[in-house]
């Protein structure tokens, strides 16, 4: 478990953190969201004990991490993939990480084969593409086996199938129990990926909980509505100024909640075979809640 109380941190006459208080459980994959400058790289900084946080608690399985007795056996991390030595190769990278935190050294070539470096593990990690360094990352932050894992942007450079692959990773690691806290500018990724999220602006919470209740705030978007009586349901939204769009045998009503179109539709005794609200993207979504909290609004953005 991953938490932060009253997190708060400043850099000369920059508020970069402001009483931030959120819970990452385990089980679960949590998404940290927020604008550029929100505060999200010092917030993992402050988890990792990197940085030393002016007023607050960071704690990780309830210890600060300058207090964790096995570090790499709690939590691993990936915070820039760039982190190595360009002449050692990917192996003698992880069992030098790996001797010096007490870890037999196989675990090197079986988090190489996790991630799908195998046939490079005796390549030099200078030479490696971005993707092959972000799998090196990923690599050094499973090393411990650690039961708490926080990634940062960890599909950048990653094609495809890459991408699909940390998908299914990250879910794997949460399915066996791990808290899993993952921080990424690529929502419709998160989307499919998080179940919690944690979004932040200018250092302070914006929202903790589920990706639902995250949709949710930012309200319906439509309400999907499949009827026989077209002509009738027409007729009770038009006399009612409701803002609608429809297809054969569909209606798509707009800034109604689906209570109230169920109300009107058997107020005028019309029969519905659908009733479906349709929430935003996360996208939308996020645009929506932290527009103001943007460091470098594009224009027309506020």
């Amino acid at each position: 478990m991953l938490e932060a109380t009253g997190l708060g941190k400043s850099y000369g006459g920059t508020v970069a953190v402001r009483d931030l208080t959120f819970t990452a459980r385990p089980g679960r994959v949590t998404g940290f969201l927020g604008p550029n400058g929100a505060g999200k790289s010092t917030t993992m900084r402050l988890l990792l004990g990197l940085d030393t946080p002016d007023t607050g608690t960071a704690l990780i399985e309830g210890r600060p991490y300058r207090q964790l007795d096995d570090p790499l056996r709690t939590v691993g991390a990936l915070l820039d993939p760039a982190w190595r030595h360009p002449g050692r190769t990917a192996r003698a990278h992880l069992r030098w990480l790996a001797a010096a935190n007490g870890l037999p050294s196989r675990r090197a070539d079986e988090v190489l084969a996790l991630v799908g470096l195998s046939s490079v593990a005796g390549k030099r990690a200078g030479h490696f593409s971005l993707g092959m360094l972000q799998r090196l990352g990923i690599a050094t932050a499973l090393l411990g086996d650690p039961r708490v894992l926080l990634f940062d942007e960890p599909v950048n450079g990653l094609d495809p199938e890459g991408v699909h692959w940390v998908r299914g990773l990250l879910r794997t690691l949460a399915e066996q129990g791990r808290t899993v806290f993952v921080s990424s500018h690529l929502l419709p990724e998160m989307e499919q990926t998080a179940q919690d999220l944690v979004v932040i602006g200018r250092g302070r919470l914006i929202h903790e909980g589920t990706m639902a209740g995250f949709l949710a705030k930012a309200g319906p978007r439509e309400v999907r509505v499949r009827t026989p009586d077209e002509a009738a349901l027409r007729t009770a939204l038009t006399e009612r100024g409701v803002v609608f769009t429809e297809e054969p045998g569909v209606f798509h009503v707009s800034e109604m909640d689906s209570s109230a179109v169920g109300e009107l539709a058997f107020t005028a005794g019309v029969t519905l075979h659908e009733l479906t609200p349709l929430t935003g993207s996360l996208e939308q979504a996020y645009l929506e809640l932290t527009g103001q909290d943007t460091e470098y609004p594009s224009g027309g953005a506020r």
